[in-house]
């Protein structure tokens, strides 16, 4: 069983007198512990398919078929309840709170679950010290390099122990040499098998991906494997 289907999707956008129609019927099916670049040219559909796959936004048509539960047409909450559970959001600008240190923004996530403040610490530390960052708990967001923000939003990604950790551009703020680094580090954590989609404009980022499904005018134009890069 897949953990991830869609069947038959697309989505409109009503722009005045004009539909745009951002992506159609589309098909698309991903296993667990896959490790998947999302990729294409500005306008090819990637953005919309990041917010369906990710439950920030829901299909005009077709079904979205996630750990077995169809989220098409969930409401809003129940969508946010779905991505808080199934979901670890990492982004290029990395949105971690300023004022709060490394360990507090990794917390955040689990204070929507409910977990209690002793567990949300040791989760939390847990998870810094997995992508390395053990020794830097205490440090605010501005006392970290670009490469040590992204890993402190890889923690609290994997904080709550998602199905799937979904990466919208995750290297685009940040040099060619640190760029490698949280690549690897991708590349260990699908070794563990952690379902991951990285969504990319890059080629380069999405050939460390064992499978690349390249969108075009909203459709899937090539959907292959692929023997990474090794670094």
């Amino acid at each position: 069983m897949a953990l991830l289907q869609i069947n038959n999707l697309s989505k409109e956008y009503v722009m005045g007198d004009n539909v745009l129609r951002a992506l159609d019927a589309v098909n698309l099916s991903i296993e667990r512990s896959d490790y998947v670049a999302i990729t294409g040219t500005s306008g090819s559909g990637k953005s919309t398919m990041l917010n369906i796959l990710g439950c920030l936004d829901r299909p005009s048509e077709g079904h979205y078929i996630l750990n077995q539960k169809d989220v098409s047409q969930l409401n809003p909450d129940e969508l946010a309840d779905i991505r808080n559970r199934e979901i670890g959001f990492i982004f290029q600008s990395f949105n971690l709170l300023p004022r709060a240190t490394a360990l507090e923004n990794v917390m955040q996530p689990l204070i929507y679950q409910g977990v209690s403040r002793g567990d949300r610490k040791r989760r939390a530390e847990e998870a810094l010290k997995h992508v390395g960052l053990g020794s830097r708990m205490d440090h605010l967001p501005n006392q970290l390099s670009g490469g040590q923000r992204q890993r402190v939003a890889i923690a609290r990604a994997l904080v709550t122990k998602p199905s799937i950790l979904l990466a919208d551009e995750p290297t685009g703020n940040l040099d060619s040499r640190t760029t490698i680094e949280i690549m690897k580090l991708f590349d260990e954590l699908h070794a563990q098998k952690q379902t991951i989609i990285v969504v990319t404009h890059e080629a380069e980022i999405a050939n460390h991906c064992h499978r690349i499904v390249r969108l075009e005018d909203g459709h899937v134009a090539e959907d292959r494997r692929n023997q990474p890069m090794v670094h």
